[in-house]
């Protein structure tokens, strides 16, 4: 749960006194919305290096031109969206540093950032003590809110577990868990036991390794062996490539033993090779075939403006879907000022690419649409099935008996 946030210190501190406080509490130095007459700054904060840029620098990417259209349009209250963008180098201490520079050093009126739950975690308490506002577009494994980030990614209920949902419809109650080591592959597999116990499934076996690790020839020969009837992936990173590489190597089929994943989206495709993981399956909200006419006008906007080669995906389409929220709350509440605008929070809602989106105030996460899709020869992700109608966000399962000793 969210911590209480410490008050700020007085302004006539040092800089000195506060650099030494900067890892306990905030330190006023003025004006903290980084705004002026013409323009407002902003954050992005992604992971421009290392393991996790395969996936994040899109996300950037989507940022920017979400930003450029709005200025385009007029701005913000007026202003024009200046960026400060940093890198996270796939590294949680170093998100953590750049954060605390963003709102300390640069006085930024907000940040678009964060990819992996360790940088999410890692940076929640600098944004507590700064009272900042950090916009998170990835899925991830719930049990936690904040009133200091905006989560526009799916929660638990509105990915993993209508994966399951999806995989037990088909037959698939044998289940092989691979993922790496950090907090998101563990807590989602702990919810996936829990789910697989109450639902008469079984968990053949629970793999795990850390970010940016290569060799899987010994997990990939043990699927080969075992034959689940089905794999839920939660590796992230460029692991993923050589995961799916020896998966084919092992002689492992989608036909036979179909991977399910939620970490793999179309910009991953790319670097793993369509020919290693066309038939596979993955959970998200969006995909770039997704058929709305938001859709349509995002994918043209995006290779218009990157190129024709590239493509877009669930986590850069949140990002994107992020600066819109946020300039929609600005101007509900006609104020920068962090407090202002997330009381303005509740019901905004925008045409987004993956449909209607409307943001639940009393979690900060986003109602919206759970979908499955199967990997095709192309690289692109073809919707099979998809929520009846947009999903209430619920990141403690609380509506979940089963789930009851995870949120207890």
């Amino acid at each position: 749960m969210a911590r209480t946030r410490l008050g700020a210190l007085p302004t006539t501190l040092t800089a000195a006194a506060c650099a030494l406080l900067l890892t306990t509490t905030a330190c006023a130095t003025g004006d903290t919305t980084g705004v002026d007459d013409d323009t407002v700054t902003v954050g992005m904060l992604h992971s421009l290096s290392g393991t996790m840029a395969i996936s994040e620098v899109t996300v950037r990417d989507a940022v920017q031109l979400a930003i450029d259209e709005i200025n385009a349009d007029g701005g913000v209250l007026g202003r024009q969206i200046e960026p400060i963008v940093e890198d996270g180098a796939s590294d949680e201490a170093t998100f953590a540093e750049r954060a605390q520079k963003l709102l300390q050093a640069d006085q930024v009126a907000t940040v678009f950032g964060g990819w992996t739950s360790a940088s999410r975690k890692a940076m929640l308490p600098v944004f507590e003590r700064n009272n900042g506002l950090l916009w998170y577009p990835v899925q991830y494994e719930g049990l936690e809110a904040s009133p200091n980030i905006v989560y526009t990614g799916a929660t638990t209920n509105q990915q993993i577990i209508p994966a399951l949902d999806y995989l037990r419809e088909q037959g698939h109650t044998n289940l092989y868990l691979v993922g790496s080591d950090y907090v998101f592959p563990r807590t989602a597999n702990q919810i996936i036991n829990a789910y697989a116990d109450a639902h008469d499934m079984e968990i053949t076996a629970e793999e795990y390794t850390p970010l940016g690790h290569t060799e899987y020839s010994t997990i990939t020969n043990d699927i080969a062996r075992t034959q689940p009837d089905a794999v839920f992936n939660t590796l992230n990173g460029d692991s993923n490539v050589s995961f799916f590489q020896q998966l084919r190597s092992a002689g492992v089929t989608p036909e036979d033993t179909p991977v399910l994943s939620v970490s793999v989206a179309e910009e991953e495709i790319e670097g793993i090779g369509a020919d290693n993981i066309a038939g596979h399956l993955t959970a998200w909200n969006y995909y770039q075939t997704t058929r709305t006419d938001t859709n349509t006008g995002f994918v043209e906007a995006f290779t218009q403006t990157y190129g024709a080669d590239r493509v877009t995906s669930d986590p850069m389409q949140s990002a994107y879907n992020a600066v819109y929220l946020w300039r929609a709350a600005v101007e509900e509440a006609g104020s920068f000022e962090v407090d202002a605008v997330r009381a303005a929070l509740d019901g905004i809602s925008v045409q987004a690419p993956e449909g209607t989106i409307t943001v639940d105030g009393d979690t900060q996460h986003v109602i919206k649409t759970a979908r499955i899709g199967q990997i095709n020869d192309d690289g692109l992700i073809d919707e099979v099935w998809a929520s009846p109608e947009p999903i209430t966000p619920d990141p403690y399962l609380t509506g979940y008996d089963w789930a009851a000793d995870l949120t207890g």
